[in-house]
């Protein structure tokens, strides 16, 4: 993925990597089953030695930005690093000019090896395996997805469940409306607890079963990128045939996965393709371009799907991925993302760098993306476990476009607003979103720009409708959380 001369593999263990780091908020299967198994727990962080005092690692920190951040003329400068009790406050302190100015809205962090590289083989992670929303409106967290192989599911937790109480045994239930009114949202994140396996919650449910209590015990499990029950299907409708596949999560896992969907859409002859990103953070380069030469069967070798550009004094690590057909590729007639302000990252960069190809023939359903068209290096204290995440490249597509910071339906015509209906399960074509998608596909005009509702949100005098849910994000994500915003 490098250019010529002294690569960054060669400096770096970890690979180029785009995250969403928390996001914002937003508002079935015919390809085989990935067997899943856990991984172990990410080792502890060695016992500091004098080369991992917090000086020598705010040191680490500091030089890696010196070297490699994007922005180099937004580092504050004269920040003492003897002012701050850890690693994280101090890079946040040298950002802080760049931060104001929306290129790095905390892309850049300092996380543990160990953890990342679990999470970016297998998805491993540890909880209750569901993805929480919370609805100012209703004072309720709203289950937005479920995991296979997690304890929620097993425990008949899905999608569009609410939770309305939360407590360590059914005798101290606190209402998660009174949670909020003492602590605001960050005490639900509080309340559900560490996510670390055997931490036990009783919690409040209601969904179309009635309402009930439910013990669930937090464990390790791997997040499967594409779901068996609904992750890549064909939807028939009206005598014509769709394409749907839902992507998770940008891990190694599920690049096997995607091929399988797609040699399943080429083996049916479907063109017409929905592409479920709304909740998708982001991860791997290397998926994202797999996903994009997934879509190229018709694309030539000369054609770029994206280009990656460091500063002007590291240009000779700057490289671009031209489109590389697939056994499993297929050409789209149409195609329709399906987005919200979760949608971040790699994500954007599989739509954006579509954009110069289908141009009319596709489309960005739900809600305005994130909008982060930068991505990281890593670069590793082993001996301190501290992977240090940098802002180091903006990614651009074929026509030059980037610079995406407030997402990209405004770069896309025809875009359509729709919502995340929480009442039926992901590629449902009752739901909100899959069903203005397939109108797209069939044909049919949109009913109202992304970026129409938007400016009429911004300008509207009178009170705004009933506020959604939003992703519920820990202050301090763990690696899996700044990929899959709300992830518990």
């Amino acid at each position: 993925m490098n250019g010529s001369g002294k690569s960054v593999a060669a400096v770096t263990i970890a690979a180029l990597m785009l995250a969403s780091c928390g996001g914002g908020g937003g508002g079935g299967s015919s390809a085989p089953p990935v067997t899943v198994t856990p991984t172990p727990s990410p080792t502890p962080t060695p016992t500091p030695t004098a080369g991992c005092s917090l000086s020598s690692r705010q040191a680490f920190a500091k030089a890696v930005i010196d070297e490699w951040y994007l922005f180099p003329s937004d580092v504050a400068g004269n920040v003492n690093p003897a002012s701050y009790g850890d690693v994280q406050t101090y890079i946040d302190a040298l950002l802080a000019p760049a931060r104001a100015q929306g290129k790095d809205r905390y892309f850049t962090y300092i996380t543990s090896i160990a953890e990342e590289d679990a999470y970016y083989a297998s998805g491993s992670s540890a909880g209750f395996g569901v993805r929480l929303a919370y609805n100012p409106f209703t004072q309720r967290i709203v289950i937005a997805e479920a995991y296979e192989g997690a304890p929620a599911l097993a425990a008949g937790i899905d999608r569009g469940a609410e939770i309305s109480a939360i407590g360590t045994n059914s005798s101290n239930l606190r209402t998660t409306a009174s949670i909020v009114a003492a602590e605001g949202t960050a005490g639900l994140i509080n309340a559900l607890g560490p996510d670390e396996a055997g931490v036990t919650r009783v919690l409040r449910i209601t969904d179309a079963s009635g309402t009930r209590n439910v013990t669930v015990t937090k464990a390790e499990y791997d997040i499967d990128p594409v779901s068996d029950r609904y992750g890549a299907k064909i939807i028939t409708e009206g005598g014509r045939r769709y394409g749907y596949l839902n992507l998770r999560t940008f891990i190694t896992s599920a690049n096997a996965q995607l091929r399988a969907a797609f040699q399943n859409f080429r083996d049916q002859g479907v063109t017409d393709i929905i592409i479920d990103l709304r909740y998708n953070g982001g991860g791997l380069v290397s998926v994202a371009e797999l996903f994009g030469d997934l879509l190229g069967r018709n694309r030539n070798a000369s054609d770029l799907f994206d280009e990656i550009k460091f500063r002007p004094e590291k240009s000779a690590e700057n490289s671009q991925h031209f489109f590389t057909a697939q056994p499993q590729s297929i050409a789209p007639t149409r195609l329709a993302f399906i987005g919200t302000g979760s949608t971040a990252s790699a994500s954007e960069l599989v739509i954006n760098s579509m954009l110069p190809y289908l141009g009319p023939n596709m489309t960005l359903v739900g809600s305005d993306t994130y909008g982060k068209p930068v991505g990281q290096i890593a670069l590793d204290k082993a001996s301190c476990d501290d992977r240090m995440r940098v802002i180091a490249f903006a990614l651009t597509n074929a026509d030059g476009q980037g610079n995406y910071y407030n997402g990209l339906a405004s770069k896309i015509p025809n875009s359509c607003a729709a919502d995340d209906d929480l009442g039926f399960p992901l590629g449902d074509p009752r739901e909100a979103s899959v069903r203005a998608a397939i109108d797209f596909l069939s044909g049919q005009s949109c009913t109202a720009r992304i970026a129409d509702t938007r400016s009429a949100s911004a300008s509207r005098m009178t009170a705004s409708p009933a506020p959604g849910p939003e992703m519920l994000v820990p202050a301090k994500p763990t690696t899996a959380q700044r990929e899959l915003p709300g992830l518990f």
